[in-house]
């Protein structure tokens, strides 16, 4: 018999990739839970079954107990968090209860898409922002599941995911895919002062590898998923070559976060892919899509 696989999110950047993946899994039949927040049904994979809802209806709408359930479907934005807070509790707060009650009742395990965010103050995540503290508070309950309730769970972190399937446009749309299109357009990019901040980018490529993996293979724990390589965003500017203008300085902006993978590599995982190389592809194909 098939496992069944749910994907929160499933429509997502991270999640469609992470629904194409699993799909390819003959023993799997995969499902997909999606409020279309910032997904799209562009993103839509063959060989997925799609719910339309909310995470905190998911007693409701997924009528079947799964085996696994991947839990990337919250609020994921750091500085528009702060503005978009009504949301930020209904997706990340409200919505992990109802996924953390709905996979007690199904006994299955839990992969939970926490933040590097929480990295970003001594690993307590607590003050940076609205969405850097719910992702923190939301990882402590899944552990404290895992205790309370013997809830087998992972948490993973990831780090700065760009490629194929990003918002490239709009309040919430990622760096690497913004600064692409800006520079398909000829405009000018724009850098959050003070640009020295450094950010770990991560292929889809490898944060799916390191998914799959510590969702088969990893139990009780945290896992790292993030290249070793760090960058200012004024360096990642500079690589793509256009004019730069400094933005003033913004709330929840952190320097860095560390990078702690060790966990994930000694399931035998190892980013493959690197943030100048896909930005030199993206100039040699005149900034269309690897």
């Amino acid at each position: 018999m098939k496992k069944k696989i749910l994907v929160t999110g499933g429509a997502g950047f991270v999640g469609s990739h992470l629904c194409e993946k699993l799909s390819q899994n003959k023993d799997y039949d995969v499902y997909s839970l999606d409020n279309y927040f910032t997904g799209s049904k562009e993103n839509h994979v063959p060989n997925v079954t799609y719910i339309e809802g909310d995470t905190v209806d998911i007693a409701k709408l997924v009528t079947f107990y799964p085996d696994m359930v991947y839990h990337l479907g919250e609020y994921s934005r750091v500085e528009q968090s702060f503005d978009d807070i009504e949301k930020v509790w209904k997706y990340n707060k409200d919505g992990i209860f109802a996924v953390l009650e709905f996979v007690r009742r199904a006994g299955c395990k839990i992969l939970y898409a926490g933040s590097s965010t929480k990295f970003g103050d001594g690993g307590l995540g607590r003050s940076a922002s609205p969405y850097a503290w719910t992702k923190a508070s939301n990882t402590e309950l899944v552990e404290n599941y895992g205790t309370w309730y013997n809830v087998p769970y992972a948490v993973t972190y990831f780090y700065n995911v760009y490629g194929p399937r990003e918002i490239e446009s709009g309040k919430y749309a990622t760096l690497i895919a913004l600064f692409k299109e800006k520079m398909k357009k000829g405009d000018v990019l724009t850098v959050v002062s003070p640009g020295t901040q450094k950010r770990n980018f991560t292929h889809i490529d490898d944060i799916i590898d390191g998914l799959v993996l510590v969702g088969e293979n990893g139990y009780g724990d945290e896992f790292g998923i993030g290249s070793p390589e760090s960058y200012s965003i004024l360096e990642i500017a500079q690589m793509f070559g256009g004019k730069i203008e400094m933005l003033p300085e913004r709330k929840g902006n952190r320097m860095s976060a560390d990078v702690v993978t060790a966990k994930t590599e000694a399931l035998g995982w190892n980013p493959k892919k690197n943030i100048k190389d896909y930005i030199e592809k993206l100039r040699k194909n005149n900034w269309e899509h690897e």
